[in-house]
């Protein structure tokens, strides 16, 4: 089960928080290696210069805290945890593919972060000689804030079991940091499709400091299934009738003044019914293939934790949504239980920002 934590003007809420602002929010430190040479605690900090992906920008310093992994056993838990980073959740995914993704300087550092829509403003005139002014408005922008919370998962290794790994030349057991990486992972996908919400501070008018996801982002445009007819095997809608709503939701999108390119998100038990006949007098193409065929849709993606009869067409451009990126996940060192036990954790900073401008016109159908 994962958890959400929050640091927010140098309060913490939850106890991650807390041990992060006691630790200046160096996460470097909480990840002590046992050193092969001495067997001395170390930690492994940025000389401050040159790529950060580099080891050898980096040095060992003396740790404060005691170690229980060597080092080697540390970069076998992390880059376990990055299989699973790069494990294909869609919906995240598809805001990497489409390069929509906010990268802060300071994740660790960062609570909240501001950002601006903003109004129509200036006008056009016409005419002969150029010289009278046009009306000359000032645009209007709008502060909001969304916050930047901290997605943490727990895992343990046993003492004993890892002892005797050692002892064996066996290399560590990574089922348990996969799996907290994993569930990780899946509650940032379920911030985009379903009604998990997340606000800090205070709200304003339009709850503009809450994270949303595409099913109760408020400015998203409704329409209603029932209208069209489900989509399951079960159903009786046609091919036709298909297409047909996903043309209103292609023309809404346009009467918003959104004009893609989108990608079309169902749930699992649509999945088969799309790789039907389209009809009968067009034997060999889908009705996944009939949709693709409209201009504008750059794919159809399934999603596990969408809810039954609710699909969404969403624009993939940065006005509409965006990865904000503040840490990406990490392993660290917790806390020990006695002599047996000890206890690890897989934490990120990553949300999604879905946005509408002044006038409430955002990139999001969602049909239900």
């Amino acid at each position: 089960m994962s958890q959400v934590d929050l640091i927010y003007k140098g309060q913490g809420q939850g106890d991650v928080a807390n041990k992060l602002i006691n630790n200046r929010l160096d996460v470097a430190s909480m990840q002590p290696f046992i050193a092969d040479e001495d067997g001395e605690s170390y930690v492994s900090v940025y000389k401050g210069f040159g790529d950060p992906s580099d080891p050898e920008n980096y040095e060992a310093r003396p740790s404060k805290y005691a170690a229980t992994l060597r080092r080697d056993e540390w970069k076998r838990l992390d880059e376990a945890i990055m299989g699973i980073a790069e494990y294909r959740l869609g919906g995240y995914q598809d805001l990497i593919d489409n390069n929509l993704v906010y990268t802060l300087g300071n994740g660790m550092g960062t609570t909240v972060l501001e950002w601006h829509d903003v109004g129509d403003a200036l006008t056009v005139d016409m005419t002969m000689d150029g010289i009278t002014r046009a009306q000359n408005d000032r645009p209007v922008y709008q502060h909001n804030y969304l916050p930047l919370p901290i997605t943490h998962a727990d895992y343990e290794i046993n003492a004993r079991v890892l002892s005797a790994s050692r002892n064996l030349g066996n290399p560590i057991d990574t089922t348990l940091a996969e799996r907290a990486a994993r569930r990780v992972m899946e509650h940032l996908e379920n911030m985009l499709f379903t009604n998990i919400t997340y606000s800090y501070g205070e709200k304003d008018t339009r709850d503009r400091n809450t994270i949303y996801s595409y099913v109760n982002f408020p400015d998203r445009v409704q329409m209603t299934l029932s209208d069209y007819g489900s989509w399951d095997d079960n159903s009786a809608t046609s091919g036709a009738t298909i297409l047909e709503s996903v043309l209103a939701m292609k023309q809404a999108h346009i009467d918003n003044y959104h004009y893609g390119p989108w990608v079309l998100y169902i749930p699992t038990a649509y999945e088969t019914r799309l790789d039907n006949d389209y009809d009968t007098t067009t034997p060999g193409t889908t009705i996944r293939e009939r949709i693709m065929k409209i201009s504008g849709i750059s794919g159809i993606k399934v999603v596990d934790t969408l809810a039954t009869d609710n699909v969404l067409m969403v624009e993939m451009k940065s006005e509409t949504v965006r990865l904000v990126q503040g840490m990406p996940l990490q392993n660290v060192e917790w806390t020990e239980e006695g002599r047996f036990v000890n206890k690890y954790k897989v934490m990120t900073i990553q949300v999604p920002q879905i946005r509408s401008d002044q006038n409430g016109r955002t990139g999001i159908v969602h049909m239900a």
